[in-house]
């Protein structure tokens, strides 16, 4: 049976520095090879460099526009959802419409998404070293975070390993419910 991967991506609303354009391309090439469907929250920052990567190497995206900044012009080819929702109900419906959470890098945003995906028990698969505040988290909490331990997450400075790593991801569409 074929299955197709949903893969929800965190990532900062504001312009990357040239480090994380390369480690985020990287990623996007590699990630191809188990033909996802990404799904992002916006057409901005990191975002924007991420979804005109997919767009190049062929790979569906799906944006789930916050109503704050649903009428962004937005390329040709992906799929927009107008979710109603502020910028934070938009990252529930983003993060749990998704199999898993790959966090390439962000502030606060990313940092809720991490945390939602914690507590829904999504696997999190998080890019170290990208100058950006979520970089903190594998010193806060390297492994789990809280004392439920609901799913590890997974830290990389390496993103082509990381792309790989979520491919042979197992993928599960229960969610689990943690208060």
């Amino acid at each position: 049976m074929f299955y197709l991967m949903l893969i929800s991506i965190a990532a900062h609303s504001e312009e990357p520095n040239e480090k994380l354009i390369e480690k985020t391309q990287i990623f996007v090439r590699n990630i191809k090879l188990c033909n996802p469907t990404l799904l992002l929250g916006g057409y901005w920052g990191l975002m924007k460099t991420i979804i005109d990567e997919a767009l190049k190497e062929n790979i569906r995206v799906v944006i789930i526009l916050p109503i704050e900044r649903e009428n962004v012009k937005l390329p040709q080819g992906v799929i927009p959802i107008k979710s109603g929702c502020e910028f934070r109900c938009r990252s529930v419906i983003l993060v749990r419409s998704g199999d898993l959470l790959a966090s390439l890098g962000g502030g606060v945003g990313t940092e809720i998404e991490i945390m939602i995906a914690y507590a829904m028990g999504k696997p999190i698969y998080a890019l170290t070293n990208t100058g950006l505040s979520t970089d903190y988290f594998s010193k806060a909490f390297p492994n789990y975070i809280d004392d439920r331990r609901i799913v590890s997450i997974k830290y990389y400075d390496d993103p082509e390993k990381m792309a790989k790593d979520i491919c042979k991801a197992e993928t599960s569409t229960k969610n689990i419910e943690i208060g």
